[in-house]
Parts: structure tokens; sequence; C-alpha cells
């Protein structure tokens, strides 16, 4: 089994934010595989189904950014769940510009408390990770935590929508290998 956990914080205030960047990708990627609605799960939502005969999993943890980590217990019971092999984690990062993507196999957090909570859970910094640009900070701002949990702009807004069809080749590529 494959698991695909897209990051971001639950409510309605937070679902247009540039910080739900991964809960959209996982959305965009759950209606391309015509997987059944996300049900409720243990500390995330959860569904499920085949792509071209590999079992994925994908996550929307219900916890907020800070305390992701904890939507994978499910996972990490599973003595054949291998995170390096089997884990991709959808981030957004506002060191990146908006309209670009960076998939790494393994890193750092980068000061990510969504990536941070990940690697606490999972005692490694060895799993995929795929960061969707929702940057740069505009000049002045120095509170990075009121930009990610802002709307995006209509500019970022279209460029995130026209790399989704990317980001889906993407996540089908990782799958495949």
């Amino acid at each position: 089994m494959r698991a695909v956990v897209g990051l971001g914080n639950p409510g309605p205030e937070y679902a247009a934010t540039r910080h739900n960047a991964g809960f959209e990708l996982a959305d965009a990627l759950v209606a391309r595989w015509g997987f059944p609605p996300f049900r409720r799960g243990e500390r995330a939502r959860v569904t499920e189904g085949d792509v071209e005969g590999v079992p994925v999993r994908v996550l929307k943890p219900t916890t907020y950014m800070n305390a992701s980590g904890a939507a994978l217990a499910s996972l990490r019971a599973d003595p054949a769940f291998d995170p390096a092999r089997d884990l991709l984690i959808l981030v957004d990062d506002f060191a990146i510009p908006s309209g670009t993507f960076r998939l790494r196999g393994e890193g750092s957090a980068g000061g990510h408390n969504g990536l941070k909570s990940i690697e606490s859970a999972l005692m490694s910094q060895q799993y995929a990770r795929l960061r969707i640009g929702v940057g740069p900070l505009p000049d002045g701002v120095s509170d990075w935590s009121e930009y990610v949990l802002a709307p995006f702009t209509p500019e970022q807004r279209e460029q995130v929508e026209a790399l989704m069809p990317e980001l889906i080749e993407v996540v089908e590529k990782w799958l495949r290998t």
C-alpha cells in the first residue's frame, strides 16, 4: 500500500489558504483517480483505491498542521509499511515560488511545522515530500504564518490551478517507482 498524505488545516476558515495546498492536491488526485469520497479515519479523512494496479491510500489529517504526524498512526501500525518507499507528503512551501514545485525523497523539514510533526512521528527524514510553491513572501512581510494562513492572490490561485495537472503526473510517476 502506498500512502499519499496532503497536509493542511481543517475547517472552512482555512479552505482557500496557501497552507492548504496539500489538501487541494489530495482532492485533485482523488477526483482524477475516481476514488470514493473521503471518510472519517484515525485523525484523518481517508479514501483508497487502485491506481494502475497499485493500492493507494490518500489521507488528509484532521489535526492542525503542527500535529499532522498523528494521522500516520494507522500507517505506522502496518509492519509492511516503509515510509522511505511508501509515503509521499504533499505540502505547501513559501520558500518556493507559486507555480513551481520540488519533489525530494528525503531531507529536512526546512522549518515547516507540518513536516516537523511528520518527522517526529516517523523518527526519520526518510520519506518523499512534494513541496508546492506558495511564495515568495512579499517584501516587508516577516510573519510567514500570517502569510500562509491567508488566501491565495488571484494570480497565485491561477498559477497553482495551472500546475495541478503536472503535480498529478508527478504523483503518478512516484507511484510507479
